[in-house]
């Protein structure tokens, strides 16, 4: 385990857009994005952070996706205090709260109904210590010191997602100099270790390529699935707490 500094990495107002394709298919836009005002959850000042995607063009065709996804950030600890997706895939819905309390070890999850207006079920969980979510899981990497990394080493981040709690491993590939439409960018590359399932190839299958600057924002993913690969490239990023540094 590797340790976390003080966030200098990010702030309130930043915005990063992605486009997302399956070979050279446009398939969606993806959007990160921090809320510009500071929202108090369990007498606690947070971030809040939402994760947007939604498909584009010809992809709408096979089934539209307007997925999101969000998180109540912790400004200081960067534990998340409550969070929440709202998921349409084709006529498929869910919504879905999380309550997190850090200091007991507890979660509740409420599960509402298709309008996101009738609490149809709740449950309660116990956690084993302090846990991120999906989203506020990568924005706690950011707070990592990521050179004095060797190739090899790993992040282990605790989380709490579906109803489970889950290690997720992060193994550091090494750098790279990757080019993308904001710029060109050293970078530090990540591949999460995966389960065996349905949707990806292999056990390395997902790799992130993280800017090599103060801000530490996700340039490029790309997800080896079981037909073809699935990419994702930043194309816009605004509000960012530090100068962005290319290599053009």
């Amino acid at each position: 385990m590797h340790s976390q500094q003080k966030n200098q990495s990010f702030n309130s107002g930043e915005e990063l857009l992605f486009n997302v394709s399956y070979g050279w298919i446009g398939l969606a836009d993806a959007k990160l994005v921090i809320s510009d005002s500071i929202f108090t959850i369990n007498d606690h000042p947070t971030y809040k952070i939402d994760v947007f995607g939604k498909t584009k063009g010809p992809a709408s065709w096979f089934g539209k996706v307007n997925d999101n996804w969000g998180t109540y950030l912790d400004t200081a600890k960067i534990l998340p205090h409550q969070s929440y997706r709202h998921i349409q895939e084709g006529k498929y819905r869910k919504n879905e709260r999380v309550h997190l309390d850090q200091k007991a070890k507890k979660a509740k999850m409420e599960l509402y109904d298709r309008e996101n207006k009738e609490l149809v079920e709740t449950k309660s969980f116990d956690l084993p210590g302090t846990v991120q979510d999906i989203v506020s899981g990568f924005y706690y990497l950011r707070t990592i010191d990521l050179k004095k990394f060797k190739s090899g080493d790993a992040v282990t981040i605790p989380g709490f997602f579906d109803k489970e709690i889950y290690n997720l491993n992060l193994i550091y590939q090494g750098k790279e100099r990757i080019s993308t439409p904001v710029g060109t960018f050293d970078t530090y590359i990540f591949t999460p270790q995966m389960p065996p399932n349905k949707l990806f190839r292999g056990e390395f299958p997902v790799k992130v390529w993280i800017s090599d600057d103060k801000n530490k924002i996700p340039v490029k993913i790309k997800a080896n699935l079981v037909v073809g690969s699935l990419d994702m490239e930043i194309v816009s990023a605004k509000g960012l707490r530090n100068n962005l540094v290319t290599k053009d």
